[in-house]
């Protein structure tokens, strides 16, 4: 029986046939740290080479699934020594992002609760995704000085229209109901049926010699609700969002979003604006180009463009919006960054540019991301996503 107690950050189970990978962080929000991010990986490619193992879980204790990576952990590895400290840290939770995008077995994320940054890394490519009237989704990375990323290049061009731009470019939180109706979630079950659901799902593998995708899709579909999206959603506004998140350029995108400020007193309008005001300028043009070009890319590209650019912005290549941003969130707390530049047009192409080339010294102490060699996509399940 595994130990509950927080010594064990993350707890493995086993079952017949069945593993559970479960975060045990609660009162750091479950967020992932260097050590987490380590055993994960080595325990889901032992799963996943395992022939006993029909089924991975991915959960958490706590009210909160996973409120990303640790940056606190990152931004004192930096402390303490060189800024490649950091991008160790990256490599590491980049790395286990791509095991989990190519995993050759089915897998289950229950995300019973908050699921940001970091934890929609590890959970966005399961086979599937259960939420519930307690989950909420966000990529709030422009707002504490990075861009959205672990693959939100990939996972957030592929939403509808561009509704992408919309949740990486403004933080903006989804609820269960509208993670369902986008695709990020494939089934909504009620928080109190998530036990039997899984009871049911452990029972059949048990007896099963080999449980199909199907089979266990028929199984949590006895627990699953249909759900509608409430009228004020942004969801409902598609036509609204495309209209002003098409444009060529964050001015051109912040531009749209207050004329139409003009029009109406849509509250997910003016939070939209709030938001890009407030977010890191240089953060909110990367992400822009990131996701862009991420359309015509897959996830291990997605990833190792990604990877250059949280480099760079560790490597103060530009700016220190990183530690500015990790400073005022998460140290000091006063939420008041000091961005530099402040302002988007203050940011220029050139510098976008540079934030995601290859440009890097010997004596950065930079090594690349070297993502292992995975099957091709046609070989592996296919995310629902």
């Amino acid at each position: 029986m595994a130990l509950k107690d927080e010594a064990h950050e993350v707890i493995f189970e086993e079952t017949a046939g069945a593993r559970k990978v479960i975060l045990n962080r609660s009162k750091k929000l479950n967020t992932l740290n260097y050590e987490m991010l380590r055993k994960m990986y080595e325990k889901l490619k032992a799963y996943e080479n395992d022939p006993i193992v029909k089924l991975v879980i991915l959960k958490a204790n706590g009210k909160v699934f996973c409120a990303g990576g640790d940056l606190t952990s990152a931004y004192t590895f930096v402390a303490l020594g060189h800024w490649s400290f950091g991008a160790s840290y990256y490599r590491k939770e980049f790395c286990l992002n791509y095991l989990l995008a190519t995993y050759k077995k089915p897998s289950l994320a229950i995300l019973d609760g908050h699921v940001m940054g970091g934890g929609v890394g590890i959970s966005i490519h399961s086979t599937f995704r259960i939420v519930t009237e307690n989950t909420v989704f966000a990529m709030p990375e422009v707002l504490i000085g990075l861009f959205p990323d672990v693959g939100a290049s990939y996972f957030l061009s592929r939403l509808p229209g561009f509704f992408g731009e919309y949740v990486g470019l403004t933080g903006a939180r989804l609820n269960g109901v509208e993670m369902l109706a986008f695709g990020l979630g494939t089934h909504f079950i009620p928080s109190k049926s998530i036990i039997s659901m899984e009871n049911s799902l452990e029972k059949m593998i048990a007896s099963s010699d080999s449980p199909s995708v199907a089979t266990m899709s028929m199984i949590i579909n006895e627990f699953a609700q249909e759900v509608n999206v409430k009228p004020d959603s942004a969801y409902s506004r598609l036509d609204m969002v495309n209209q002003c998140f098409c444009g060529e350029s964050c001015e051109e995108i912040l531009s749209s979003l207050e004329r139409l400020a003009l029009q109406t007193q849509e509250k997910w309008v003016h939070e939209a604006i709030t938001s890009m005001k407030s977010a890191n300028p240089i953060g909110l043009k990367i992400f822009l180009k990131t996701i862009r070009e991420g359309r015509s890319k897959n996830i291990k590209q997605c990833l190792e463009t990604e990877y250059v650019g949280i480099s760079h912005l560790l490597g103060k290549t530009i700016s220190n919006n990183f530690y500015e941003g990790a400073r005022a969130m998460l140290i000091d707390k006063d939420k008041k960054p000091q961005w530099v530049p402040s302002k988007l047009e203050d940011v220029s192409d050139e510098m976008v540019a540079k934030c995601l080339s290859r440009s890097f010294s010997d004596d950065d102490d930079w090594l690349p991301l070297q993502l292992p060699s995975r099957s091709s996509r046609t070989e592996v399940l296919a995310s629902k996503l």
